[in-house]
């Protein structure tokens, strides 16, 4: 006896799942655009041994190192096994500062991979190994069209601009803000006219991308905007023997200052160190910081050292600082960066010596930094410190960080656990013998798992050196 032979209401469920799967069953096949095959790859992949390390990286043993061994990975010439691809992506995804590791060591079939997955599109404005530009520019999806300007705009501006202008009217002010971003790279006074008309546009994070740019453009017309704003704030007064700099808040925030991209409550502008002047100062940091650091040359008649050396009335200092350290950031000025770290005013903004240190010639940057901590007025001020400074610390810096250890007294336990927290990712894996004698002669501070975690990291860069018996890639 069939199913629905007596009841009814079963009958009709079994006739309607007849139909159904008649219908289907009929359906001509339709047809979809092949995907291209993934891109051959030209860089070789790690030793046998580094590709075992990644796994135990990604599975959680001491996973903290991941970003170090991508570097490395980048930095030697290599490229991670395929298999591990999608999880590098996903991790990507979650931590931004992740993502240009990814991109400098995951090879051509990342860029690849991303063109098929929109949650992994952010590689394509990171990767030098961009896939293919889409051919339809009109009918690509977002993360191919951010592609497609990506390779363009690397390899001809001026068109990649012309590509861009087609549809520009049309987008939407999210694809915009997108395809704007790839603007860094190629930058030039060629983009000033275009990204002038951006600041009128009606999405405001192209708005806020359009000036971002045109601060980059020392000789813009958005430049000297700023330097007129910023040198009618500050000015060179007093004696030949007694200058100093004397500082203006900016009265108001007009309509031409929100056109330029300085935003009404900036950040920092509600940091309780700066709460008397509120959002006056912080519109004067934002002003400096887009000021070309060339024209305060002219403007002082002093050269970078000098300036950032006078005295500030008002206790402006910290705002002026950091206004041009923030400049000095943008504009890639080593000397100002230089000047900066050397007066030491920026110690306590979180990210500032980190990125100064960068603009400075890599044997430059351990000295600076060992005289930065040699300066520091006591332990939490070196702790404070040196969780701003990147790693590899080595040569004079950690020197400079390990050998305060060898006089220290037995109550320092806690300064010690907590300078350890730090020195396991960025002491140089050289340091690990030191770090034993250490932990031998104070057995009670927690030196033994520094050294062992400077010994992994040891193991885990030389697996990269090591030869490699297999031809293939497993």
């Amino acid at each position: 006896m069939e199913l629905g032979e007596r009841d009814p209401a079963a009958r009709l469920l079994d006739q309607a799942g007849l139909l159904a799967v008649r219908r289907r069953a009929g359906m001509r096949p339709g047809t979809a655009e092949a995907v291209a095959p993934a891109p051959s790859e030209e860089v070789p992949v790690v030793p046998e041994a580094a590709r075992g390390r990644l796994g135990l990286l990604l599975a959680g043993d001491r996973a903290r190192l991941l970003p170090e061994w991508l570097e490395a990975v980048a930095v030697r010439g290599f490229r991670v096994p395929a298999r591990y691809l999608p999880e590098l992506l996903d991790r990507g995804r979650a931590d931004r500062a992740l993502r240009p590791l990814v991109a400098r060591a995951a090879g051509r079939r990342a860029a690849w991979l991303a063109l098929q997955n929109p949650d992994w599109a952010y590689l394509l404005t990171e990767s030098e190994a961009a896939a293919e530009p889409v051919a339809d520019w009109e009918r690509g999806s977002r993360g191919q069209r951010v592609a497609a300007l990506t390779v363009a705009r690397r390899t001809d501006p001026d068109a990649a601009r012309a590509l861009l202008l087609r549809t520009w009217t049309g987008e939407s002010a999210l694809d915009r803000a997108a395809f704007l971003a790839t603007f860094t790279h190629g930058l030039s006074d060629a983009d000033e006219e275009f990204l002038e008309r951006a600041l009128d546009d009606r999405g405001k994070d192209v708005r806020r991308c359009a000036a971002d740019l045109l601060a980059s453009l020392p000789g813009s017309a958005y430049a000297r905007r700023m330097a007129d704003r910023a040198h009618a704030l500050i000015r060179l007064e007093g004696t030949p023997a007694r200058r100093h700099l004397s500082v203006t808040l900016p009265a108001e925030h007009d309509d031409t200052m929100a056109r330029d991209g300085i935003p009404f409550h900036p950040a920092g502008s509600f940091d309780p160190s700066a709460a008397r002047t509120g959002v006056r100062a912080a519109w004067l940091r934002e002003i400096l910081s887009r000021t070309p650091l060339g024209t305060w040359a002219e403007h002082l008649g002093l050269d970078p050292e000098a300036a950032v050396a006078l005295p500030v009335a008002d206790d402006f200092a910290r705002d002026v600082h950091l206004g041009w350290c923030r400049a000095a950031l943008r504009q890639g000025e080593a000397r100002w960066a230089r000047a900066l770290l050397r007066e030491g005013f920026i110690v306590d903004e979180a990210d500032s010596p980190t990125a100064l240190l960068a603009l400075l010639p890599e044997p430059e940057r351990s000295v600076e930094a060992a005289a930065l901590l040699a300066a520091a007025e006591d332990p939490p001020h070196r702790l404070r410190l040196l969780g701003h400074l990147p790693g590899p610390w080595e040569g004079p810096l950690a020197d400079a960080v390990l050998a305060p250890l060898a006089g220290a007294a037995g109550d320092d336990a806690r300064h010690v656990s907590q300078l350890c927290r730090l020195a396991d990712e960025r002491l140089t894996p050289a340091s690990a013998e030191r770090v034993r004698d250490l932990a031998a002669a104070h057995p009670s501070w927690p030196l033994t798992e520094l050294a062992d975690t400077l010994a992994f990291r040891h193991r885990m860069l030389s697996e990269l050196d090591e030869p490699d018996n297999q031809d293939k890639e497993q």
